[in-house]
């Protein structure tokens, strides 16, 4: 037989880390709210059965307000998986019940995984599982999916109640709203006759007033003419809204379970240790120095003594040994001298020139995913939303911005959690600001050619200068062209827990893996073309100098353009223009224009004769800002659903950089640097 087991619990309460435990999938596992959007499937493992599992986005109740919500109702309501696993997270189950309630009302089987079960016991806290499992009506498996703890149990269980019929639970609230719930369940009766949603859980959504459920369900209007009196008179005795009506006697149900069931260690307004290390983390005087020193450190751990490392031990093996080692082969077979330059300067010498960072990158998301399974990144956006939010902006921006720093496609793509359309549209244009892990080679290549004693620092300068330029861009059109109050921004603070090793390799290499898939496909294609673009001219005749190439004369076309920014030769022109391919391969472009051949090393001392320190600052500050990746591009397209907003975008996006570019260079040559 087949099933299909749907996820779903709040934000942080551990379900995208089952959902990978159970399908032994990669997806990225996240410490804050926001990481899943859209709901994702797998299969699930060691099981003889055929189990599809569909990971739901982290919601809070069934009442839709955001895009996830939405999603995630839709599925249930439409598709109707044979088994609904509700997560919860044990260390928060008062707030986690109210949507337990909410689904299992809506009438699906349901599973409940009373997960991080292992911190509980860490508190001393005691939770009554078969207690619990008695009032919601439902069955209870207690799990510590990051352990792996209880997986296989929750998995037999909820095979077990997908093979068998079961009635959903009913929550007794207040007696005046049981009654109003009967006469409205009687009036909804006849026109749920062919409809297969359980009709108590349609009558409370009619009494709370849920114009979502009211259009999906499609229900004659004079069935709410007729329930309206209804409404009115509880909203009249209670002095109250039906939404807060409802929720409040959701509330006084779990409330009375939680009272039953959680046995807990420490007093009742007791500090957590989540507590006390907010307390200096979102100080207000300490938090954004705390923020910047932390990347600070991170920066000088990566481009520091342990970065330079690992890149000078990848130099070594592929573009000494490996090169070396094919060059000699090449040359003893007799190999044409055009098919010896196209693998040796333009394929290893290109791809190699790239690729020599991949340990760099890896180690920098490594250290960024601490941050983010730790817990602190969410900390972060918080901080930030009380600095842009005097700016007119929204902290809600900022997790796209966050993402940013991994990749731009995934973060423009996030933006879409934002209900305001103006704040959506401005946050993908700010977006691509923040450096994604793409243009780290850049910033490498550069900082060990020219500042080689402070590389941590100047790149951590790099990064601080997409920030400030993303806030002061944010400033400007907020101001002009998408004038208005900044969205809400509410958000929950997980609490701080140790990543696993497992996590955060799962994440590290999630993101690598994408940059080393770009080298083995578009990379290596680029690196091809445009070793033919600068080996031939237009009559297609090899060339002895490249400058007399395809590629020359392109770059000569366009090197006056950059030439008021203090890097106006043409291969430094051109390898821009290349990079609208990939980030990575303005390095790969440099490699094989400078004609480095068979040693990535040598392409240091050939930016140096045609860079200074001062142009090479400007150069990589034109390399953060300007125009994404065709990649981003079109994801920017698609989101913004409008070509004008498009170009708009990347035509900001690349003034900006030219300006930035031009004001760094010039007003640097005003005070003597060079």
């Amino acid at each position: 037989m087949s099933f299909r087991f749907a996820l779903v619990g709040n934000p942080n309460c551990g379900k995208t880390t089952l959902f990978n435990e159970i399908t032994g999938s990669t997806q990225y596992v996240g410490n804050w709210p926001g990481v899943t959007i859209e709901k994702k499937e797998g299969k699930a493992r060691k099981l003889e059965e055929d189990v599809r599992i569909i990971d739901l986005p982290g919601i809070y109740s069934l009442s839709p307000y955001s895009m996830e919500e939405i999603i995630a109702r839709d599925y249930l309501m439409d598709e109707r998986p044979d088994v609904l696993i509700n997560i919860v997270d044990a260390t928060n189950i008062e707030r986690n019940l109210y949507l337990t309630t909410q689904v299992i009302e809506l009438g699906v089987p349901v599973v409940v995984a009373l997960n991080m079960m292992d911190a509980i016991e860490a508190r001393g806290d005691v939770i009554d599982v078969e207690g619990l499992q008695r009032a919601l009506g439902v069955p209870v498996v207690p799990t510590a999916a990051s352990k792996g703890r209880g997986v296989k149990e929750l998995m037999d269980k909820a095979l077990e109640v997908a093979k068998k019929a079961s009635k959903p639970a009913v929550f007794t609230y207040d007696e005046a709203v049981e009654k109003v719930l009967s006469k409205v369940q009687e009036q909804c009766a006849a026109a749920l006759a062919e409809q297969r949603y359980n009709p108590r859980w349609v009558a409370l959504k009619i009494l709370e007033g849920d114009e979502k459920a009211r259009e999906k369900l499609k229900l004659p209007e004079s069935l709410f003419d007729s329930i309206r009196p209804l409404q009115e008179q509880l909203e009249a005795d209670y002095d109250n809204d039906m939404e807060t009506i409802i929720a409040d006697n959701r509330y006084r149900v779990i409330a009375h379970m939680v009272k039953q069931s959680v046995k807990k260690k420490s007093a009742s307004g007791e500090l957590t240790l989540s507590d006390k290390i907010d307390k200096i983390v979102t100080n207000k005087f300490l938090a954004i120095p705390l923020f910047l020193l932390i990347m600070f450190g991170l920066f000088q751990l990566t481009f520091g003594a342990i970065g330079s490392f690992t890149v000078d031990f990848v130099d070594v093996l592929i573009n000494e040994n490996l090169a070396g080692a094919v060059s000699d082969w090449l040359t003893n077979a007799g190999a044409a001298d055009w098919l010896h330059s196209l693998i040796v300067d333009g394929i290893i010498g290109g791809m190699g020139s790239m690729l020599v960072f991949v340990p760099q990158i890896m180690i920098l998301f490594f250290f960024l995913s601490i941050l983010e399974d730790s817990g602190y990144m969410a900390r972060a956006a918080f901080v930030m939303d009380r600095l842009l939010r005097k700016l007119g902006l929204t902290g809600k921006s900022f997790i796209p911005m966050l993402m940013g720093f991994g990749c731009s496609v995934p973060a423009v793509m996030s933006a879409r959690t934002l209900e305001n359309e103006k704040d959506r549209r401005l946050t993908i244009i700010l977006t691509p600001f923040m450096s994604c892990g793409a243009r780290l080679p850049v910033y490498a290549i550069f900082a060990a050619a020219f500042f080689a004693k402070n590389q941590g620092m100047v790149i951590f300068s790099i990064y601080l200068l997409g920030i400030l330029i993303a806030i002061l861009s944010g400033i400007v059109l907020k101001k002009t062209l998408f004038k208005g109050e900044a969205a809400p921004f509410v958000m929950e603070l997980p609490p701080y827990r140790l990543p696993t090793f497992k996590g955060l390799m799962i994440h590290m290499w999630d993101r690598a893996k994408g940059f080393i898939k770009k080298a083995g496909t578009i990379i290596f294609s680029a690196a091809v073309l445009i070793w033919v673009l600068q080996s031939f001219s237009f009559s297609l005749q090899m060339v002895e100098d490249p400058s007399e190439s395809i590629m020359g004369a392109i770059g000569a076309a366009i090197a006056p353009f950059f030439a008021p920014l203090g890097f106006g030769d043409w291969r430094s022109s051109v390898a821009l223009l290349t990079g609208f391919v990939a980030k990575e391969v303005v390095v790969s472009t440099l490699g094989i224009l400078h004609g480095v051949g068979e040693e990535a090393a040598q392409l240091i001392p050939a930016l140096q004769s045609a860079f200074t320190p001062l142009t090479a600052y400007a150069y990589m500050a034109f390399t953060l800002l300007y125009l994404p990746c065709i990649a981003a591009f079109a994801t920017i397209k698609r989101e913004m659903n409008s070509w004008k907003w498009t170009l708009f975008a990347v035509g900001y996006q690349t003034a900006i950089a030219w300006v930035v570019a031009f004001l760094i260079f010039n007003v640097g040559r005003l005070f003597g640097l060079n």
